[in-house]
């Protein structure tokens, strides 16, 4: 089982991380370079935690667990008024992507109030594109409790809800965080951004669960080698101008490129003398025409 890691360090020496990390079957999932300090998001072999940590050390870097790298989290608020945006769910979604998530917002047409409060088809099928999501709602207990879970309560991810009212849980969420609600300014009190690491312990523990059922029934290839053989052999996805063209999720990838022009060549992708398209699942994305691939358990094939 691979274990997400992040390492911060300086760029002296970091050869023998990537080194390392090639001899020993693990992926640089993403690498960040800022004058001289490096930042790379790494997954690993369970089995080789002990000896990356020694070499860590040696190079003067830190290794920290890090689940949400290669997690694709949806943060959903209500709208996108100034009543839901952007201090809330901005603040959320910072602190995923600090623990190594790709967060993306999404704003419902008619998420609020009591009465009018839903979500269209096109809008649940965008969200369940993700493998978490994130609902930052408001201040009203009655209104959290009585008529917003219709908002996610059949969501095929799993769903985290965050809210004003210190509640210990919410019908139909896998978890639930008080005390953030609306509020008019960006979290800068240390209560507050324990709030905001709260939220992203909470997803790293789903997607931990999440991958231990995964273990059990894995997948027919694991999404870092599809990664990096996308990236190989469509050298045009990995020169795309979105920020991270390739995106790693816990079943596949998402890779942002236009579908009708680059379908056939993604489903055409030779891993291991197999096409891609022979044991993944390719389809046109909600979000502008991109290409979502899910890789299918091992267990369909048997």
């Amino acid at each position: 089982m691979l274990k997400y890691l992040l390492f911060e360090g300086g760029l002296y020496r970091h050869e023998m991380i990537t080194e390392f990390i090639e001899d020993v079957g693990g992926f640089v999932v993403q690498k960040n370079v800022a004058g001289l300090d490096l930042i790379m998001n790494l997954a690993v072999p369970e089995e080789e935690l002990e000896k990356l940590n020694k070499l860590a050390a040696e190079v003067r870097g830190k290794i920290t667990p890090a689940p949400l790298i290669g997690v694709e989290v949806a943060v959903v608020a209500p709208t996108l008024s100034r009543h839901h945006l952007p201090h809330p769910a901005c603040d959320v979604a910072e602190n995923l992507r600090r623990h190594g998530a790709k967060t993306n917002i999404i704003g419902l047409s008619r998420g609020v109030g009591q009465k009018i409060v839903h979500s269209s088809p096109k809008e649940r099928e965008l969200i369940e594109e993700h493998d978490i999501a994130v609902f930052t709602l408001g201040n009203f207990e009655h209104c959290l409790v009585k008529y917003k879970p219709q908002l996610y309560k059949d969501l095929a991810i799993p769903v985290i809800v965050t809210g004003g009212p210190e509640i210990g849980s919410i019908e139909g969420a896998h978890g639930y965080v008080g005390g953030i609600g609306r509020y008019p300014e960006r979290a800068r009190t240390g209560d507050m951004i324990n709030k905001l690491k709260s939220v992203s312990e909470m997803a790293g523990k789903v997607v931990e669960e999440r991958r231990r059922e995964l273990d059990l029934d894995p997948l027919v290839l694991e999404p870092t080698v599809v990664k990096d053989e996308v990236e190989r052999q469509i050298p045009e996805a990995k020169e795309a101008l979105s920020p991270n063209p390739v995106t790693l999720k816990i079943d596949g990838v998402r890779i942002k490129l236009n579908y009708d022009e680059y379908k056939d060549r993604v489903s055409n992708i030779v891993i291991n003398g197999k096409r891609l398209g022979g044991f993944a699942m390719i389809k046109r994305s909600q979000m502008r025409d991109y290409i979502l691939v899910k890789v299918l358990p091992a267990s369909m094939f048997q």
